[in-house]
């Protein structure tokens, strides 16, 4: 009988290997190795934009199989100048991914990405799908304008006091364009301005990412270094259409739908709803698609968890020598 795949997240491990790659004349990223120096590299890619990483992201995979590559992105996390928007575009971090693979001297790799990282991961594999093994994608972000109108407005429907308390920093007159009325906030250089409009515009987003409450969750959304990078960037962001035409993710994805992919959905996900995984996995019918029908947007939810671990346990036998 073969044994149930496994589901629970691996045990803490610390990096092997990190470091500081400037990337231009503006930014230097953070990045980190873990697990067997000579396993199957996988990259993962945060969420946001502008989250960062955190420890218990490498224990997704089995560090005696994989060669574990983490990092933040521009603006992000341990990344230097944090919330920096110059030079941060979509095709700046794409770049950036390419830029690091070559560093750490890497063929090519799985790419592992939830929420802003799913995002990031389908226009790198567009972009690059030579370099690209496969996917494990979670919370699917399309970035486009009715996904970013939903997040502003329409979470409203399910998550009314959130709502309330993230308007109240807003005068009324302010709150036809949210976005705008952020980011005049966000962008001040003043911490006595931005940091409580990041507080509020991250814990927001936490608040809003769990099918049941998580005070865990919420916390860890309105630290200082998440909530200004988080917050900072996604406005960036959302306001530019992520610098991608609308909708280039799912026109191009025929690029990619050669490779093997796994997507994993929270079925009552708010902050991405499901319709846009549905819309992903209808233009890319070979991929396998999981929806977790007891789960919201959080990676750190069991449901999600437990998938997001059997897919990369899948993936080592795809990916093992033949």
């Amino acid at each position: 009988m073969n044994p149930l795949p496994r589901s629970e997240l691996y045990p803490e491990i610390e990096p092997y290997r990190r470091g500081m790659l400037p990337v231009d004349a503006v930014h230097t990223i953070y990045w980190e190795e873990s697990g067997n120096p000579q396993g199957t590299p996988v990259v993962f890619l945060h969420g946001g934009p502008g989250a960062g990483s955190a420890a218990n992201h490498r224990r997704f995979f089995d560090p005696a199989f994989y060669r574990i590559v983490i990092f933040d992105q521009r603006g992000a996390g341990r990344s230097t100048p944090l919330g920096e928007l110059r030079d941060n575009t979509t095709p700046h971090l794409i770049a950036d991914i390419e830029r690091l693979r070559t560093h750490l001297r890497i063929d090519h790799w799985l790419v592992f990405g939830g929420s802003w990282g799913s995002t990031l991961a389908l226009a790198y594999g567009e972009a690059h799908p030579a370099r690209c093994a496969g996917f494990v994608l979670r919370g699917i972000f399309l970035c486009r304008k009715s996904e970013i109108d939903w997040f502003l407005y329409g979470l409203r429907n399910f998550f009314p006091e959130a709502w309330e308390e993230f308007v109240a920093p807003l005068a009324e007159a302010e709150r036809g364009d949210i976005l705008e009325a952020y980011f005049r906030r966000l962008r001040d250089p003043d911490p006595a301005i931005h940091m409580p409009a990041a507080r509020a515009w991250s814990t927001y987003e936490g608040r809003c990412s769990t099918l049941l409450p998580s005070a865990d969750t919420v916390a860890y959304f309105a630290g200082d270094r998440v909530a200004l990078g988080l917050a900072r960037m996604e406005a960036h962001y959302f306001r530019n259409g992520i610098f991608l035409p609308e909708n280039a993710l799912l026109s191009n994805v025929d690029r990619i739908r050669a490779l093997p992919c796994v997507i994993v959905q929270g079925r009552y996900d708010a902050v991405c709803p499901i319709v846009s995984a549905d819309d992903l996995h209808r233009a890319w019918p070979e991929a396998e698609y999981i929806v977790v029908p007891d789960a919201g947007h959080s990676a750190w939810e069991s449901g999600i968890r437990a998938e997001l671990v059997k897919a990369c346990e899948g993936f080592k036998q795809r990916l093992s020598p033949r």
